[in-house]
C-alpha cells in the first residue's frame, strides 16, 4: 500500500507543479472553450436532432406531393369507380356462383377475402393520413430556420452537421478538466490529503516491520546455526529514509555475521556464495513455517536449484536433514549435486542429456530400488561404482528414511 499511495501523492503534486506553471496557459484555453461553449448553447443541439429534423423538413416541404399520392392511393382503392375493392367484391360474387361445383375454387375465394380485408384496411389508414395531413408553412420556415443555424455553426467549427452535439459535449469536457486543472486550492487539498494517506498506510507497515525484524532475526540465526555457521547471527535493519519512498519511510538492509565476535554487515558485502545458500535456506525454512503457524496453510511448494552450492561435509547432511524438516509441510524440489543431499530425498528423479542430431535433448526419468542406490553411490564415487560406494550409498538412504 506505501507504494501505491506514493504513486497517487505523486501525480497530485505534478498537477499542483502543472497547474502553477501552466497557470497563464490554461485561462487562455478555458475562456476560449467557454466562449465556444456559449456560441453552441445558443443553438443547444440535441443528439438526433438533426436527422429528425431533416426527416421532418422533407416531409413538409413535399407535403402537397403526398396528399396528391394518399388521395389517389384512395380514389385506387376504394373511392374511384371501379375500386380495387369493387373488383374484388365482384370477382367473390362470381366465383361464389360457380364454387359448389369445384370444390377448388373455395381456395380462391378465401385468398380474394383476404386481400379484400387488406384493401379496407389500406383505405383506412389512408382516410386517416389524409384527415391528419395539411400544409404547414409556418413550421416549415421554422425547420428553415433552424437547419441554417445548424449548418451555419457548423461550417464555423470546419465540421459537419451531424458531429455538433459531440464537439458541445467534449468541450464542455474538456472545460470541465481545465477548471479542475485550474483548481490550485482543490489541488493543494488533494496532495496533502494523498500525502497524509501515504503516511498512514507507510507507518502501519512500519509498525508491523518492527514487530516482524527481531523475530525474523532470531528465527534466521537459530536456523544458522544448524547450517555450519555456529555463533553466526542473521539481522533485519530498519533504516529510516530523508524522503518517503515506493517501499515506505525505511530501507530494510540485511545483515549478517558469519561467525561469534563478527558484527553484522551488509548481506551483499560480506556472505559468500556458501553462505548465501545456506541463509537462503535458513530464510525459506523460517518464512515457510511462521506462515504455517499464523494460519495461512504454510507455502505448498518450494523449489531450491543447487542451493546446497558450496557447501559440503557435515553441513551438507545439516541441509538434507532441513530440506526434509521442509518437506513435511510442504512439497520440496531440489536440483542438488551433493549425495548428502539427495539422500534426505523421498523421490529421485536423474536429469540427462544426450546429443539427438544436431540438438541436444534434456530427459528426466524417476529411479527407485537399486537404480537409485547406484546415482546416490555415483554421486559419491564418480563414474565408477564400488561395492563400498554402493554400501555407503545404502547406508546414507536407510539413515536418512529413518
Amino acid at each position: 500500500m506505501p507504494g501505491f499511495q506514493q504513486q497517487v501523492q505523486k501525480c497530485a503534486l505534478f498537477a499542483l507543479d502543472a497547474a502553477k506553471s501552466q497557470r497563464d496557459s490554461l485561462e487562455r484555453e478555458r475562456e476560449r472553450l467557454a466562449w465556444q461553449i456559449g456560441e453552441v448553447d445558443k443553438l443547444a443541439p440535441g443528439e438526433h436532432e438533426w436527422e429528425e429534423l431533416n426527416a421532418e423538413h422533407s416531409r413538409l416541404s413535399h407535403g402537397q406531393a403526398l396528399l396528391d399520392g394518399a388521395r389517389a392511393a384512395l380514389d385506387a382503392v376504394s373511392d374511384a369507380e371501379p375500386s380495387a375493392d369493387a373488383l374484388t367484391n365482384r370477382a367473390i360474387d362470381a366465383l361464389d356462383e360457380v364454387m359448389r361445383y369445384d370444390a377448388e375454387l373455395a381456395g380462391v375465394v378465401d385468398v380474394l377475402r383476404g386481400a379484400q380485408a387488406q384493401i379496407e384496411d389500406a383505405a383506412h389508414t389512408l382516410h386517416a393520413y389524409l384527415g391528419r395531413r395539411e400544409p404547414d408553412p409556418e413550421r416549415l420556415a421554422e425547420l428553415d430556420a433552424r437547419l441554417g443555424a445548424w449548418v451555419s455553426l457548423a461550417r464555423r467549427y470546419r465540421r459537419s452537421p451531424a458531429e455538433l452535439p459531440a464537439l458541445w459535449a467534449g468541450w464542455k469536457t474538456e472545460l470541465k478538466a481545465l477548471d479542475a486543472a485550474a483548481d490550485l486550492d482543490a489541488l493543494e487539498g488533494a496532495t496533502a490529503a494523498s500525502e497524509r494517506a501515504f503516511r498512514d498506510e507507510a507507518k502501519k507497515a512500519s509498525r508491523a516491520r518492527q514487530k516482524a525484524a527481531p523475530q525474523l532475526s532470531a528465527a534466521v540465526t537459530l536456523a544458522m546455526q544448524q547450517l555450519g555457521m555456529a555463533g553466526g547471527r542473521f539481522e533485519v535493519a530498519l533504516l529510516p529514509q530523508d524522503d518517503p519512498q515506493s517501499f515506505g519511510l525505511e530501507n530494510v538492509e540485511l545483515r549478517v555475521a558469519g561467525h561469534a565476535g563478527s558484527t553484522p554487515r551488509a548481506l551483499a558485502k560480506v556472505a559468500s556464495g556458501g553462505e548465501l545458500s545456506r541463509l537462503a535456506l535458513a530464510i525459506a525454512t523460517t518464512t515457510a513455517a511462521t506462515t504455517a503457524q499464523r494460519g495461512g496453510g504454510g507455502v505448498p511448494t518450494l523449489i531450491f536449484d543447487e542451493i546446497d552450492s558450496g557447501v559440503g561435509g557435515a553441513v551438507a547432511d545439516s541441509v538434507g536433514r532441513l530440506m526434509k524438516q521442509l518437506g513435511r509441510s510442504s512439497q520440496v524440489l531440489a536440483v542438488t549435486h551433493l549425495a548428502q543431499v539427495a539422500a534426505c530425498a523421498d523421490h529421485h528423479f536423474v536429469v540427462s542429456k544426450e546429443l539427438q542430431g544436431k540438438s541436444t535433448v534434456s530427459d528426466v526419468q524417476p529411479v527407485s530400488g537399486e537404480t537409485r542406490v547406484a546415482e546416490v553411490a555415483r554421486m559419491l564415487g564418480g563414474a565408477k561404482l564400488s561395492t563400498t560406494s554402493r554400501a555407503h550409498a545404502q547406508a546414507m538412504l536407510s539413515g536418512a528414511a529413518k
